[in-house]
Order: C-alpha cells, then sequence, then structure tokens
C-alpha cells in the first residue's frame, strides 16, 4: 500500500511516498458453532476490516493438518481444503475486490460426539513470545498463514531487491495453485469446461490458492515467467475536459515456430496486473467501481481474430473510451477462467487462459490501458495527471514435451536485444 514516509535532510524534515507492501490478514471465525456448519458457514463469515484494502495482500487460510493425534477426534477440513478458522467474500457486492487474494496454512479445528474443538495438533508451531517460560507455542488461523505470507515476501524482495511491491504482490498471486480439495469445494466436478461464476466463487473462498516460492523465484524448461515493470499516464486534460491519454502495448516474445509445432498441445497462459490506487476514504464501502480508486487499469491480450497488430489497437481505444469491454469490435475470446467481465475487480488482475499452442501462437501482444478512477471524474481535485506504475507478469506452462520453451524464448530474446 502506498504511504508516506519521512525523510531527514538538509536541516530540514520533508515528506517522500515510499511505496510498501501491506499483508493482511482476511480475519478468523472463532465459533465453535460456526466449526460445526462448516464449510456452508465459510460463506456467511465474511472477512474483516480492513481486509477489504484494495492496495493490501489479503491472506486467508486453508490446511493440509489431518493428524488430530486423538483417535475419537477426527479434522473438521480435509486435506489441501480451507480451514474453518478462515473468511470470505462470498457475498460481498459485485465491484468489491475479489478476496482473498490468496492463502497459506492456517492450521484446522476437530470434531468428536459432543462438538467442534480446537486440537494443538492441528495448529502451527512456532516460537513463543516469552522463551524464559517456554520455547515453542502454537499458532494457527489467518494470523499464522499472513505471517507465512510476509515471510514469502521477504524472500522474493531478498532474492529480487529491485522488484517494485507490486511486483512482488502480483509474484505470490500468480505462483499460486489451487488444491484438488479447493476445486471439489467450489467447481462443478465432471464438466470439461467451468461456469465463470464459479471461478468467481471459488476466489472469494480460496483467492487464487496456496503460493508457491520455487514457482515465484524460477522458470523451467515447461513453465517460464515474464516480469515487466512499467509506466503510464491514465488521463489528461484537452480543451477543459479529461480524457483517456495513454496505453502501453508489451510485445510478448512468444517462439512461433515451436508453438505451432507442439499443434493442439495444451498451454496455459496466466496473466497478472498489479497497480496501486489512491484511495478516496470518502467513498468507502461505495459499490461504485468510480468513486473509491483514483484510477483503474485493464489488460486484454490480441485475439486470433484480430489479424493485425492495429486493429487490437483500435479495439483497446474503442474499450478506453467507452469503458464498455462489449461492443461489435470486441470478439469473443471465451478461453478465459473469469473474461473481461469478472476479472477487473481491485487493484490486482489476474486471469488464466486455456488452450491449444497453435493458438497461442497468434497472441503475441498485450494491451495495459486506464478505466475511470476519480482522477478523470473530479477533476476540480487536478490529479489527472498523475503517473501511475504497474507490474504485467505473464507465464506459460505446457504439457511436458520434447520442446524447451524456456530456452527458445531466451535464444529470441538475446537475438531482438
Amino acid at each position: 500500500m502506498v504511504g508516506n514516509g519521512r525523510q531527514a535532510g538538509g536541516g530540514c524534515r520533508r515528506r517522500r511516498r515510499i511505496p510498501r507492501l501491506i499483508v493482511l490478514a482476511a480475519g478468523n471465525t472463532r465459533d465453535a458453532e460456526a466449526w460445526k456448519a462448516y464449510p456452508d458457514s465459510l460463506s456467511t463469515n465474511l472477512i474483516h476490516d480492513p481486509g477489504q484494502a484494495w492496495n493490501a495482500i489479503t491472506v486467508g487460510a486453508y490446511t493440509e493438518k489431518i493428524d488430530t493425534e486423538l483417535p475419537e477426534v477426527e479434522a473438521i477440513a480435509g486435506d489441501g481444503c480451507l480451514s474453518p478458522f478462515t473468511t470470505t467474500s462470498r457475498t460481498w457486492d459485485s465491484a468489491w475486490p475479489l478476496k482473498p487474494d490468496v492463502v497459506f496454512e492456517g492450521g484446522n479445528a476437530g470434531k468428536d460426539d459432543f462438538g467442534a474443538i480446537g486440537v494443538p495438533s492441528l495448529n502451527l508451531l512456532t516460537t513463543n513470545s516469552r522463551p524464559d517460560e517456554r520455547l515453542f507455542t502454537t499458532t494457527n488461523a489467518t494470523s499464522a498463514a499472513s505471517a507465512l505470507c510476509a515471510r514469502m515476501a521477504a524472500q522474493l524482495m531478498a532474492a529480487y531487491p529491485d522488484f517494485r511491491p507490486e511486483t512482488v504482490r502480483a509474484l505470490i498471486a500468480h505462483s499460486a495453485n489451487w488444491t484438488d480439495g479447493m476445486m471439489k469445494m467450489y467447481l462443478t466436478q465432471g464438466v470439461a469446461r467451468q461456469n465463470k461464476r464459479d471461478y468467481v466463487n471459488l476466489i472469494r473462498h480460496c483467492g487464487w490458492g496456496a503460493p508457491d516460492l520455487a514457482r515465484a523465484l524460477w522458470s523451467a524448461s515447461d513453465s517460464l515467467t515474464l516480469v515487466a515493470e512499467d509506466t503510464l499516464f491514465p488521463y489528461a486534460k484537452e480543451k477543459g475536459k479529461i480524457v483517456t491519454r495513454q496505453m502501453n502495448l508489451h510485445s510478448l516474445p512468444w517462439p512461433r515456430e515451436e508453438l505451432e509445432a507442439l499443434g493442439q498441445a495444451n498451454v496455459q497462459m496466466r496473466v497478472t496486473l498489479s497497480y496501486f490506487v489512491e484511495p478516496n476514504p470518502s467513498a468507502r464501502g461505495s459499490a461504485s467501481k468510480f468513486y473509491y480508486p483514483s484510477h483503474r487499469l485493464r489488460f486484454d491480450v490480441k485475439r486470433p481474430l484480430e489479424p493485425s497488430v492495429e486493429e487490437f489497437v483500435s479495439r483497446i481505444n474503442a474499450a478506453s473510451i467507452s469503458d464498455d469491454p462489449v461492443g461489435p469490435m470486441h470478439p469473443k475470446d471465451p478461453d478465459w477462467y473469469l473474461g473481461e467481465f469478472q476479472r477487473h475487480r481491485g487493484s490486482l488482475h489476474q486471469d488464466v487462459w486455456e488452450g491449444t499452442a497453435a493458438d497461442l501462437a497468434s497472441r503475441g501482444f498485450i494491451a495495459v490501458y486506464p478505466a475511470n478512477g476519480w482522477w478523470r471524474t473530479r477533476p476540480a481535485l487536478e490529479r489527472y495527471e498523475s503517473p501511475t506504475r504497474y507490474s504485467l507478469i505473464v507465464s506459460l506452462r505446457t504439457q511436458q514435451t520434447e520442446i524447451d520453451l524456456y530456452n527458445a524464448i531466451a535464444q529470441k530474446l538475446v537475438i531482438e536485444v
């Protein structure tokens, strides 16, 4: 979250904006009656204030702890499922951000013939705050999960000290995957294509799943990640009116020949866009997406039905002017998990496209462009000339094949440079 820091210099104190990444616990459910109603209670136990914050990374809890070590007590949550302690955004207004962003281990609770109970063996081990009394104790719930998330953020910052906080937040979400347990809870089983509303429901319960540090740090021959940090000016004042000013077009270095050689092989492309907004405190809690954020950004990828980059850019220009993701210049693109109607919530946007390698070969460009916010709709505040930073992460995952996409892209980048 963007905060203000102070720096001494020249005999006086001056204010300097220092971007920081804020990790927030989603909030806990401590009611044993709610644990007994698990998993239905998860949909009504809502994320606590300030977990709705746009710029923060909000952390829920899942668990892999199912051994109670007590024969008469069984674990409430199954392996890889949401922790009974966690909270969700299932019943939030659709204009609000998709929260939590991710989940980490938060422990489990147990149940017996008399009801739901806490079980020490289902908690996480941690150091005691009073080591003179005892060295270790246990912890659980979203507080423990958010501590694990903060640890991962620190590890990423240590490995990549020049990365922006926006990028670190994006990497954490980008590396996350849903467990089998999460998908069984919230996706329709036995269907080839999930409904986009089911994915929204999954994310409002589980975020994008459990992050993986190794995946965030490294690429592999069948799974590689591209990171771009950039800046754009969303708006400008022309002839007394505030208008959309700038979009950025990113060329994706896909090895076209190698992808076409894979033919009908399944490929997954994941895109994450992360930026910070300037909140409007007077509009806190408003259902309108225009009142609270200073600006909004969107991303879109060139589609196979668009034969030229010029046509793609024309469509994006039309979308940014109308602030409407539909229209005659907007060909269908159904193979995204969320799609353009659902993914642009909050200030951390992520979506996954799945299709054939041959289809991906023609998707070589991605645009980042602005949508409305109060920098544009409240010109009297004179913030319309402000720049915004963003981080864009794109990754490919393929089936195991003999074609090494990592080296193919690495060689292509060397040749272009």
